[in-house]
């Protein structure tokens, strides 16, 4: 099992500790290393940054929000990130959700499934050097009775083949990302869970294209904090998912509020949701029990957190991203120094 390292959101005043993170991560053998958008930071020009300064690492989108971007600047902006790192960008793809889509983009928040499966296919058509045609539903290229030409993508890439992924929670979406994705972003996974969570969807999608899981990478973002006290440590992430569980999306779309009904937390999720919507942040975090804050993150000392990479790895995760704990830049790379110490300890670094 490799490990990644998620820096999440740029532009929050820790832009030079997120580059010394990332700096690190690349110095302790880390295989990748991702960034989010939202309606901050864009993701490309971080990427662009980060490569620039590290050397062996690969960078990440996680994610280009779909409805940010045409497919066909999505097929520029890969190829030319894959260009700039000399062959070392893996393309991270997500609808993001409805509030983000409609309300900061503009673009209505229909047919996901059906705007991803045609967004996958122009960029795939794109990097390959194709010129550029395809008739859709969302999208028609060149347009009809126009001067549009078709035209093809000028610059070389690479690598004939950029990773793509798509980060997907769903059942639907996620069997769609095994069939047509090299990889799924995974978010909230539980290794006790994460076959009838994620993995049997995968599956289902890979065998649909006539594919194994052989190649296909299971990669979960996991938070990570270290330390004696795990139950203090669960505090730490209780706003984080309460956040996500409550007050993600609506209250009729969200999609991580599902993912813990999935689990087994039913009752637990909907009163989080209630909390959270009427504006009892505290109430809800509260509320969400210690067992799913504990099954969805790594804390603890170095051995118990090896036990769960243990437990990951066993379940069928190939790359995990760690997202470290801290308030600090020291706690972040101890963290950071604790996740490769701790796959050692488990016996799975590659």
């Amino acid at each position: 099992m490799r490990l990644g390292i998620n820096l999440g959101y740029w532009g929050a005043g820790m832009d030079a500790d997120n580059l010394a993170v990332a700096k690190e991560a690349d110095r302790l053998g880390y295989s990748v290393c991702w960034a989010a958008e939202a309606y901050g930071s864009d993701a490309p020009t971080v990427l662009a940054w980060v490569a620039a300064q590290t050397e062996r690492i690969d960078v990440g989108s996680a994610i280009f929000q779909i409805p940010a971007r045409t497919p066909a600047m999505t097929a520029m902006t890969a190829a030319t990130l894959d260009s700039l790192s000399g062959g070392r960008f893996r393309l991270g793809l997500g609808v993001s959700g409805p509030q983000v889509s409609e309300g900061w983009y503009g673009v209505r928040f229909d047919k996901p499934l059906a705007r991803t499966r045609e967004y996958v296919e122009i960029i795939r058509k794109a990097m390959s050097r194709e010129r550029l045609t395809h008739e859709g539903e969302h999208w028609t290229l060149p347009l009809p009775e126009g001067p549009g030409k078709a035209l093809k993508l000028t610059v070389h890439p690479v690598r004939e083949h950029i990773p793509l992924y798509i980060a997907a929670i769903g059942p639907k979406n996620l069997e769609q990302t095994g069939e047509l994705a090299d990889g799924a972003l995974l978010i909230f996974p539980s290794a006790e869970h994460l076959e009838d969570t994620a993995l049997r969807h995968i599956r289902a999608g890979r065998e649909k294209a006539g594919k194994t899981m052989e190649g296909f990478d299971v990669c979960p973002t996991v938070p990570l904090a270290v330390g004696e006290d795990v139950d203090a440590l669960a505090d730490l992430f209780r706003p984080y998912t309460a956040l996500y569980v409550g007050g993600m999306g609506s209250r009729k779309q969200n999609f991580y509020n599902k993912l813990a009904q999935r689990m087994g937390y039913e009752k637990e999720a909907a009163e989080i949701q209630d909390k959270y919507l009427s504006g009892d942040k505290d109430g809800a975090a509260a509320a969400i029990p210690r067992e799913l804050i504990d099954s969805t993150t790594l804390l603890g000392t170095v051995e118990r957190i090896a036990d769960r990479m243990q437990a990951y790895a066993a379940a069928g995760v190939t790359t995990l991203t760690l997202a470290p704990a801290g308030f600090t830049l020291d706690e972040r790379m101890t963290a950071l120094r604790t996740g490769v110490e701790a796959l050692e300890r488990a016996g799975l670094a590659e």
